[in-house]
């Protein structure tokens, strides 16, 4: 499946320059999956997953599939979006397309780069687009809550628009809709403050390590946990070195690990998502579900016949699957099971479905 992060933020704050930064990284990483361009604001990136070259090796696979994760470069938000400032209506359904919003924070002072507020405040600038989002469902709760719309809606979507309605005019948490109604429901609703959010602070090359006054203010108010901390312009850097003077560059700043790596886990923890794999000897394939899915949805991801005829899942953890060096060593060990139609396939797994066509 996949999934798509929105990177969002006002104008002028390195969204453009993480974005770059981001789909060129993941073209230097993976040479066998090269960065593709959809539109000028959307790139497809291979998820890096070590488990794979592992699984190929003993494999012996001719090709290996990374799953992937798609970066949307939605241009800079201004105070008035809601009501078409700034083209905002028309980035504002950009970012109903996605399934994660990475909120692109300034953090950095420069001469050199014009802000459009006189001044550095992280919590501000946040609060001017959470803001825009928030009008922006009111907007289109109040429309679809008007008589001759709301005969169309499902019992559960009018309690969920009906339930945020009530929030927003009334100045309550809206995030506290998690809470009461199921996941998929809300994702239908298209609520953009609803949707999973990655704060990103962006930071100047000294503050990388240990951060600055801007990012305590952030993590202050989020937490440390639900704040990443990149440097936009050091990421794009990092691309154009080779591996062993990327290496020794990112040890010399603090930097453990690159922009790429830690957005990637992030949004698999916001969202809840696992991967599984297939492995054999034409290819080694990555796979996205969402976390407590059953073996025939994930079926379902390779093609739906697959979920419409299954049968059973031949299963192996990928621990037993190295440790047993295959397919065939694995059986013979009692380390692969034959699981059925309520088995919840665990992050990891390596699955071979049966299935009727």
């Amino acid at each position: 499946m996949g999934f798509k992060c929105g990177i969002v933020g006002l104008p002028n704050v390195g969204k453009s320059t993480l974005f770059n930064a981001l789909t060129n990284s993941s073209k230097a990483q993976a040479a066998n999956f090269p960065f593709c361009t959809i539109e000028p604001n959307v790139g497809i990136v291979p998820v890096p997953d070590i488990r794979l070259k592992n699984l190929a090796n003993i494999s012996n696979s001719k090709k290996i599939i990374n799953t992937t994760i798609s970066f949307v470069d939605i241009a800079g938000l201004v105070k008035g979006a809601s009501k078409g400032e700034g083209l905002g209506n028309k980035f504002l359904s950009h970012i109903r397309e996605v399934d994660a919003i990475i909120h692109l924070i300034r953090c950095f002072d420069s001469d050199d780069i014009q802000n459009v507020n006189p001044n550095v405040d992280p919590i501000r600038d946040l609060e001017i687009i959470e803001t825009e989002m928030l009008l922006a469902d009111m907007e289109s709760v109040q429309k679809r809550l008007e008589k001759n719309n709301k005969k169309n809606l499902e019992d559960e979507q009018l309690k969920i628009l009906e339930s945020a309605s009530d929030c927003i005019n009334n100045d309550k948490d809206i995030s506290v809709l998690k809470s009461q109604f199921e996941k998929k429901q809300l994702n239908q609703s298209g609520l953009l403050s609803l949707k999973p959010k990655i704060y990103v602070c962006n930071v100047d090359e000294e503050s990388i390590k240990k951060g600055n006054e801007y990012t305590k203010k952030i993590i202050n108010k989020f937490g440390y946990d639900n704040v990443l901390i990149i440097s936009a312009d050091v990421e794009n850097q990092i691309n154009n070195f080779d591996q062993g003077e990327k290496k020794s560059y990112m040890e010399m700043i603090g930097l453990k690990e690159i922009g790429l790596s830690m957005l990637i886990q992030k949004g698999y923890e916001i969202l809840e998502l696992d991967t599984y794999f297939t492995s054999g000897p034409e290819e080694t394939r990555a796979w996205t579900i969402e976390k407590n899915c059953k073996a025939p949805k994930a079926a379902g991801e390779i093609h739906s016949d697959f979920e419409k005829g299954f049968i059973r899942a031949e299963t192996i953890s990928y621990s037993d699957f190295i440790l047993n060096k295959g397919w065939a060593n694995a059986k013979l060990n009692g380390k692969m099971r034959l699981e059925g139609k309520d088995y919840i396939v665990q992050d990891g797994d390596v699955l071979n479905f049966r299935f009727n066509t």
